[in-house]
């Protein structure tokens, strides 16, 4: 019986060392993909006044040196997002402003052993009819795109008229190269940085990436259109099997924020239709524990959300909690935060049932 105890406890500590060295020799990989509220829009004047102020500072704790004098750089959280890298802090969304990535990868951090890295590809105004277009979605009808070639070639005789110029009119060939063009850029862009992540990222210099997530914060832009709207339950379908496809990870957990730009008033009509989209994905059954769509509208930022009617009439007032406009979350950091540790809250679960 002693023997057996012996090695019983003799496997747990080959265990327990395996797996550390496993966990030394890889990193895990989230990507975080969408448009202009994935970039991230609270200004860092507003981080800065809010991580000091006696109401929120407690807050913003996590994110701050002991004697919050300073925002934290993760060492172990690296972050890559078209061009600028480096550890995570503060300052990685639109310039000189963050997004929901600061809180997603603190939490994420704090959840592995493994270095995380965060790959965010993120364009403004882009959306997942025409620019994220999934592979697997082909194109629109051959009449779609010759009416979308009439309404440009139109704009721009008007163009050239007014403005005394001689472009060139589009051709059918340009309508269809930005159809999938984000989604191309997208693939390719977390490519080369996993190709080039030891040279980047030098203390990932011999490790094995695992991607082990992907985040999508996107929608605004689908709303608007003849065919946008209807087509995103299916699109945004498509987007997850693609991604899997290429990345061979079948169940690759996929966190998904529905648009929330309503904050505490009732969803309008074409907004209502993304979100609707958006949250059937926690319907589908293929994606059942893998696959989770939140609400960020509850998330929302009152103490923002009141102060912003007339803001111009408060401004000094208005620039102590917000720094946006509403189809930006206010660019509230309070409310950008809260979205990222939800999704974060959110990935750690289905990683769990994965």
């Amino acid at each position: 019986m002693r023997v057996a105890s012996v090695f019983a406890a003799l496997l747990f500590v080959i265990g327990i060392a395996t797996s550390n060295i496993l966990a030394a020799d890889t990193y895990k990989v989230f990507v975080l993909a969408g448009q202009s509220n994935m970039e991230g829009k609270a200004s860092t004047e507003l981080l800065t006044h809010q991580a000091t102020f006696a109401d929120t500072k407690e807050f913003f704790a996590p994110y701050r040196n002991e004697d919050n004098t300073k925002w934290i750089e993760r060492e172990d959280v690296l972050i890559n997002y078209l061009g600028r890298r480096g550890p995570l802090t503060v300052g990685y969304g639109s310039r000189d402003k963050t997004g929901l990535e600061l809180a997603f990868g603190f939490a994420m951090g704090d959840y592995y052993d493994e270095p995380v890295l965060l790959i965010k590809t993120a364009w403004g105004g882009h959306s997942l009819y025409q620019k994220f277009r999934p592979p697997s979605a082909g194109l629109p009808s051959e009449e779609v795109l010759q009416l979308e070639l009439a309404k440009l070639q139109e704009q721009t005789k008007k163009n050239n008229e007014k403005r005394n110029r001689n472009d060139p009119l589009p051709t059918m060939e340009q309508v269809k190269a930005e159809y999938g063009i984000s989604y191309r850029n997208m693939m390719q862009e977390v490519d080369e940085t996993l190709k080039n992540a030891g040279e980047l990222f030098p203390q990932l210099e011999g490790k094995k990436p695992e991607i082990a997530g992907f985040v999508w914060f996107q929608g605004f832009n689908d709303m608007f259109g003849d065919h946008a709207p209807g087509e995103y339950e299916a699109n945004m379908k498509l987007l997850i099997q693609d991604i899997r496809k290429a990345w061979d990870a079948p169940q690759l957990p996929v966190v998904i924020g529905a648009l929330g730009q309503n904050g505490s008033s009732p969803a309008a009509e074409n907004m209502k239709k993304i979100q609707d989209a958006q949250l059937a994905m926690n319907d589908v059954p293929e994606f059942a524990g893998n696959v989770k769509t939140i609400r960020t509208d509850v998330l929302v930022d009152k103490v923002a959300e009141a102060k912003f009617p007339n803001w111009q009439d408060h401004f000094e007032e208005w620039k102590l909690v917000g720094s946006d406009r509403p189809y930006h979350y206010l660019g509230s950091a309070i409310w950008y935060s809260r979205i990222g540790n939800e999704m974060a809250k959110t990935m750690i679960e289905l990683k769990s049932k994965k």
